[in-house]
């Protein structure tokens, strides 16, 4: 694959950004002290991960929600990984698994799931994160509040037998197409509610088959190139399928995530990660876009992260 597209310095930055943020996770897992990085930028300002599995939320949604231990059926499985997703917040999942025990959908009652949201929202908590943004729903379910439409979006997934129909899918394409065509769910979601529902054992779909670029990612590569030819996807693919030389070229170092190569997962969100990035270090680059400083600054969570990854990747970590 060749792309004919212009490169501009924030390209070259992508690459840096990616090595030394890895090299900050690495820094983290070895309980190295703070600052692990001499960057001052990534001392100053709140980043993710290179990898999206490694992130805090992914963990808590695969140890804590996907693979906890419980008897769960399929149906169960799916139905915690879209409850939880769908807010995105771990407070939350503790405030309903708390209030209600386990969390499952053979036992689910809609009125005692609202009452434990209402209670949260009448205590001023936040029960939705704010990394990805799910539409209100009034239009599709009819309610002016956001998680009453958002229970009954999931109740019609769950009715739809979505659960058997993924068993059926041969591609992650197949599965982001079938999420795609639930009310609410546009294109940026299903991409990233199809990832998270690959992490279990519902399906198991190569994640160098598929990508979405969110409008994050497209800020990035839109800065990362000056004169853009090929669509986004494809441009994802191109840095995902040559990763390898591309540090090289650099002479960079990079530190995979115990032998698993950056997936196009991976690739979409650095490129996300370029674009606030840029904001401070090329602040010439963001005259023809509205965002022009990163919102949250970094702040040292003390929690200890115990790394688990799907058991059918076959990683093994080591520090």
């Amino acid at each position: 694959m060749k792309t004919s597209t212009d490169t501009t310095p924030i390209y070259d930055a992508y690459w840096n950004f990616a090595c030394e943020r890895q090299n900050i996770f690495f820094a983290r897992l070895r309980n190295q002290p703070f600052p692990w990085s001499a960057n001052t930028i990534l001392q100053e300002y709140r980043f993710t991960n290179p990898y999206r599995v490694t992130d805090r939320v992914s963990q808590y949604l695969i140890k804590s929600v996907i693979y906890s231990g419980g008897n769960y059926s399929p149906e169960d499985c799916l139905f915690r990984i879209l409850l939880f997703k769908f807010f995105n917040r771990i407070e939350t999942w503790h405030a309903l698994d708390s209030a209600l025990g386990d969390i499952s959908y053979k036992s689910y009652d809609r009125a005692k799931y609202e009452m434990v949201l209402d209670r949260l929202l009448n205590e001023n908590a936040k029960i939705y994160s704010a990394a990805y943004i799910m539409p209100s729903g009034k239009s599709s379910f009819g309610f002016k509040q956001k998680h009453r439409n958002n229970l009954c979006l999931i109740e019609l997934m769950m009715k739809e037998h979505l659960t058997t129909k993924i068993a059926k899918l041969t591609s992650l394409k197949g599965l982001y197409d079938l999420l795609l065509a639930f009310p609410t769910i546009g294109k940026f979601l299903a991409f990233q509610y199809a990832i998270d529902i690959n992490y279990s054992e519902l399906c198991d779909f190569n994640e160098m088959s598929f990508v979405v670029a969110g409008p994050g990612a497209q800020r990035g590569i839109d800065k990362c190139f000056s004169n853009r030819k090929h669509d986004y996807a494809y441009i994802i693919r191109f840095v995902a399928e040559n990763q390898e030389s591309e540090f090289a070229k650099r002479r960079l170092q990079f530190k995979t995530l115990f032998g698993r190569s950056l997936q196009l997962i991976d690739c979409q969100n650095l490129f996300c990660e370029i674009d606030k990035y840029a904001r401070v270090a090329f602040p010439e680059a963001n005259s023809k876009i509205r965002r022009t400083r990163i919102k949250q600054r970094f702040k040292p969570n003390s929690e200890k992260i115990d790394y688990f990854f799907p058991p059918k990747w076959g990683l093994f970590i080591k520090t």
